[in-house]
């Protein structure tokens, strides 16, 4: 059986992850899973540049496909903060409810037809023979006033679907799986993978 690893310690996204690609003929393995312990520079400038970063670098140490992805959250009326920067935005130890807060606050007084946002996930996928492809997803939306919701982690608490008239904390993994960034670039990546396999 075909084996994937994918370049991430994050359990939220592997259960995200373990549900799309189900189906695929492979045993899908998170870093930790497999025992790989790479400490990743990432600094790309996009989110493609990031996931490709991320996966050459666990490629080097395995004979398995390997799938990365870089994601984060663009909202317009800030030039497209955080985005690239996510995760890393007010530093990486600096708690989610803080960095939504932030946000909330430099958006304090804007129309909401001003806080249009996307989240953006770009997905890398390297061959044991070297070809590398990348496929994006995003979810457009819009910050809310206050963050709202249990069921997601991150910026999800801000971000407001318009279809369901709520953040994406507040939808079922199930709703989030079917319209989330991650989601978007998964399906497109299991694809490839699928003739690959």
């Amino acid at each position: 059986m075909a084996k994937i690893i994918f370049a991430t310690g994050n359990e939220h996204k592997m259960t995200e992850i373990r549900e799309i690609l189900a189906g695929l003929k492979a045993e899908i393995l998170s870093m930790k899973d497999a025992g790989i312990t790479a400490d990743i520079v990432e600094d790309g400038s996009t989110f493609e540049e990031n996931a490709v970063i991320k996966a050459k670098a666990v490629a080097k140490e395995v004979d398995a496909i390997v799938l990365a992805d870089d994601s984060g959250l663009e909202i317009d009326y800030l030039n497209k903060e955080p985005g690239v920067y996510s995760a890393r935005y007010m530093g990486e130890d600096t708690s989610y409810e803080i960095k939504n807060q932030a946000l909330l606050d430099r958006l304090k007084g804007v129309p909401k037809e001003k806080r249009t946002a996307r989240f953006v996930c770009a997905i890398a996928a390297v061959f044991p023979h070297g070809e590398v492809i990348v496929k994006r997803g995003t979810i457009e939306g819009y910050i809310g006033d206050k963050p709202a919701g249990k069921n997601g982690f991150g910026y999800d608490p801000i971000f407001y679907v318009e279809e369901f008239q709520c953040s994406t904390a507040e939808l079922t993994m199930e709703q989030k799986n079917a319209l989330s960034h991650r989601g978007n670039a998964l399906r497109a990546m299991k694809g490839d993978l699928e003739k690959r396999i």
